[in-house]
């Protein structure tokens, strides 16, 4: 490709979402970010662009499919075209035994991690067949590989991410378009902090990991620049888990 590539990030403002964004900068790509906060995502595109590269902010709530819609054609008519796209935005929800959760948690959590998913592929592929190419890549979890005590609501969502995934991967590939997930386990975020609950329980669960340590959001913005580049053409409809050995075990 003559040009950089184009690239849409959701979720972009914290963790894995922001660690993609940067890397994607540092390579060059144009990039629109989204989330729903507009003074951190205006912040976040003024921060990319002294990189050197082109950058845009669109607020946006995948829970809302006029939202995605008007998030995808923005990108196209900046750019007239999206080569990658980086379905991020989600939501641990409530954790707890699964006699103690309500259909308004389920909601809440599916609403993000499944609806907003889906409908962010829904309008990726909508410009990406009519074009002919692109990659796109979600993020999944371990929680999408196995099953997690205490945390069956995520984990569900995850397991819907990772059906998604392999489902859109089938209609894409005769349009040219690669749809694959990546699926970290514990990274050092917040989000880590919040779904173990406490400090003696986070650092219980890290120590079952072979490597005994959470990855770095970087680590994980590394693998899903690796998925949707240009070196991973062959590769579509699979899940890379990238989780310091723990489904190896």
């Amino acid at each position: 490709m003559n040009t950089p590539p184009v690239i849409l990030i959701t979720g972009a403002l914290t963790g894995i979402g922001r660690a993609t964004a940067l890397a994607f900068a540092r390579q060059g790509g144009r990039l629109v970010v989204s989330g729903r906060r507009e003074a951190e995502g205006q912040a976040l595109a003024a921060e990319l662009r002294t990189l050197g590269t082109e950058a845009e902010f669109v607020a946006a709530d995948v829970r809302d499919e006029a939202q995605v819609r008007q998030l995808i054609d923005r990108a196209v008519q900046r750019f007239g075209r999206l080569d990658i796209a980086v379905n991020n935005a989600g939501t641990e929800g409530q954790n707890g035994l699964l006699v103690d959760q309500s259909g308004d948690n389920y909601h809440a959590t599916f609403d993000t991690n499944v609806l907003g998913t889906l409908l962010s592929l829904k309008h990726e592929m909508r410009v990406m067949r009519a074009q002919g190419h692109g990659a796109i890549v979600n993020l999944s979890s371990i929680a999408g590989q196995v099953g997690i005590a205490g945390a069956a609501v995520y984990v569900a969502s995850k397991h819907a991410v990772e059906g998604l995934t392999k489902s859109a991967a089938l209609e894409g590939a005769a349009h040219g378009v690669r749809v694959n997930a990546v699926a970290p386990g514990p990274v050092q975020t917040a989000m880590l902090d919040r779904f173990a609950g406490s400090a003696e329980a986070r650092d219980g669960w890290l120590d079952t990991l072979p490597t005994r340590r959470a990855a770095t959001v970087d680590e994980i913005a590394a693998t899903v620049l690796f998925v949707a580049g240009d070196q991973a053409r062959y590769l579509t409809g699979q899940s890379i888990a990238v989780d310091g050995g723990y489904t190896a075990q």
